[in-house]
């Protein structure tokens, strides 16, 4: 007898959007677990900055790899939510794939209120970022970021609070399992 799938909700949006308090809360909400292997949990294992993990992963495509087969293996051992950048696309399994996105301005506000620092370089590290995944994710998986028709729900973050966000997601979650259309 095979053992039954791992039934995953895969949320991701580029940094700022929510990725990681929306499914946070929807973890809770729905008594799973919540996966958050993200490149500044491998920085602080490695004894890096994020930018200079970021750095690395640049120049040298494992890191990319090591990082979401992690997420891919974590995801797939029990009924889970996972927040990442890429979760969507890597977990095409996913029983709901949800895209969180808000405007640039917005992200750099969030980050800002979140971790303090200069607002100017936060917007420039924020913009650079978002290139360099865009083109990391491209030469590695041929996923384009931009391109979120893989996604079974679209939420723009700006219009609700994160506890709101996530009742939509559970909301959607559970209408999804019980066959509903309608």
């Amino acid at each position: 007898m095979s053992t039954p799938r791992a039934s995953i909700i895969a949320i991701s949006g580029k940094s700022g959007c929510g990725n990681t308090t929306v499914s946070r809360i929807v973890a809770e909400l729905l008594n799973r677990t919540f996966i958050n292997y993200t490149f500044r949990k491998m920085a602080e294992e490695e004894g890096l900055s994020l930018a200079e993990l970021l750095a690395l992963a640049n120049e040298d495509p494992s890191w990319d790899r090591r990082l979401d087969s992690r997420q891919v293996e974590l995801a797939h051992r029990e009924d889970c939510v996972i927040g990442s950048r890429l979760a969507m696309w890597l977990l095409g399994d996913a029983d709901l794939r949800v895209y969180l996105k808000a405007s640039q301005e917005v992200r750099v506000d969030r980050i800002f209120s979140r971790e303090g620092g200069d607002k100017v370089q936060i917007a420039r590290f924020t913009a650079a970022r978002d290139i360099d995944d865009q083109r990391r994710y491209k030469e590695i998986y041929g996923i384009d970021t931009e391109d979120i028709s893989c996604a079974h729900l679209v939420i723009d973050t700006e219009l609700w609070d994160a506890r709101a966000i996530a009742a939509l997601i559970v909301k959607a979650f559970r209408l999804r399992n019980t066959g509903s259309k309608g």
